[in-house]
């Protein structure tokens, strides 16, 4: 049977393509129409069943039911995968920032990853080179040629490298990186580079070479970032972490703006992650942070949000990351405005399109 997903755009969001195919093993799969419930169609469906007596009423429809179940079957991709050896000889830990950074008790590798992906149902991931290994990226280099049907790799270089351009192209043709990323948040009061013209050459390559960049960035340093982002429309920019955002300062909300000001440029995208960090009262669900959640998606749309955990299998707990299971349900079922089209598209669909997967 052959299915193609029909994907409904938000008023702001990049208008792509209405129509994709995505394999889902043997077959193809289409979403049906979004069901979304709001206060008027609510109110009406409560209207029309108040006094009866017949609760099957009350139970999901046939159509939301398959809805669910189609969803459910969509691919799922984790976007933000720090992976790394235990063999030191061939992959050794080069901290920039820390020269006597000790490594973490259990390693992080893609064998790990991939059987936690196996056990949990995730199609793909993206590997996103951890700080503690520097700018070499041999080791996500290795894993992405080694199992490239499942992942993609994002590599890191020195963002002041007067040479920086040229080791965007070494990467991404020599060793078919996708990307990078960059993280300004470690340059606190030195993040000039984000729009000087010294950088022009990186984005103009990256450009060129059909980049994404992901930024590990502050809310603070987002409008240096605009203003490159203004100049190169081409290149792909993906926000971690919601920026970071400080819920405990007084003008959060003003900072957070600085962030959702992003989603007017259609080739920005964000990444839902890292709730735990951002929580003020850091128990899970994180219900706190979710009228930022709420923010970001009326800004950005459920096209352009994606998903991501940090880190894999037993490595989750020593870098207090949430269980696989739960960062799932965080998504599934916790965060309660989504739809259950707008669940597929954040936890695998965006991504595919994204970083081009073949499914």
């Amino acid at each position: 049977m052959a299915w193609a997903i029909t994907r409904k755009h938000h008023e702001g969001c990049n208008p792509l393509d209405a129509n994709e195919t995505f394999r889902i093993g043997r077959r193809f799969m289409r979403f049906p129409p979004m069901i979304e419930w709001t206060r008027r169609s609510f109110l009406k469906w409560a209207g029309a069943t108040s006094g009866m007596a017949d609760h099957s009423a009350l139970r999901p429809s046939r159509t939301e039911r398959r809805n669910r179940d189609l969803a459910r079957a969509a691919p799922i991709v984790d976007t933000h995968m720090h992976v790394w050896s235990n063999d030191l000889a061939r992959f050794p830990f080069s901290h920039p920032y820390k020269p006597d950074f000790k490594p973490p008790p259990i390693a992080g590798t893609a064998e790990m990853l991939l059987q936690e992906m196996d056990q949990f149902g995730i199609d793909f991931a993206v590997l996103v080179q951890p700080i503690y290994l520097g700018w070499d990226n041999t080791y996500v280099a290795e894993c992405a040629k080694t199992w490239p049907r499942r992942f993609r790799a994002h590599g890191l270089i020195d963002p002041v490298d007067p040479d920086r351009a040229s080791k965007l192209e070494y990467w991404m043709r020599r060793h078919r990186l996708s990307g990078m990323r960059f993280s300004p948040i470690y340059y606190e009061g030195r993040e000039d580079w984000l729009d000087s013209e010294a950088s022009l050459p990186l984005w103009r390559k990256a450009e060129e070479l059909g980049a994404i960049f992901n930024f590990f960035i502050a809310t603070h340093q987002l409008p240096r970032l605009e203003k490159t982002i203004r100049r190169f429309p081409r290149v792909s920019v993906v926000i971690d972490h919601l920026a970071r955002v400080d819920l405990r300062r007084p003008d959060a909300a003003t900072e957070f703006a600085k962030l959702l000001r992003l989603a007017s440029y259609p080739n920005v995208w964000a990444k839902i992650s890292e709730l735990q960090f951002i929580s003020v009262s850091a128990e899970y669900p994180f219900r706190d942070t979710f009228p930022l959640v709420r923010r970001l998606y009326d800004a950005f749309g459920p096209d352009r949000l994606l998903w991501g955990t940090g880190f894999p299998g037993a490595a989750r707990a020593q870098d207090r990351r949430l269980p696989l299971e739960k960062e799932l349900k965080l998504i599934r079922e916790e965060i309660p405005f989504l739809t259950d089209e707008d669940r597929a598209k954040i936890l695998g669909v965006n991504a595919v399109r994204l970083w081009k997967f073949k499914t």
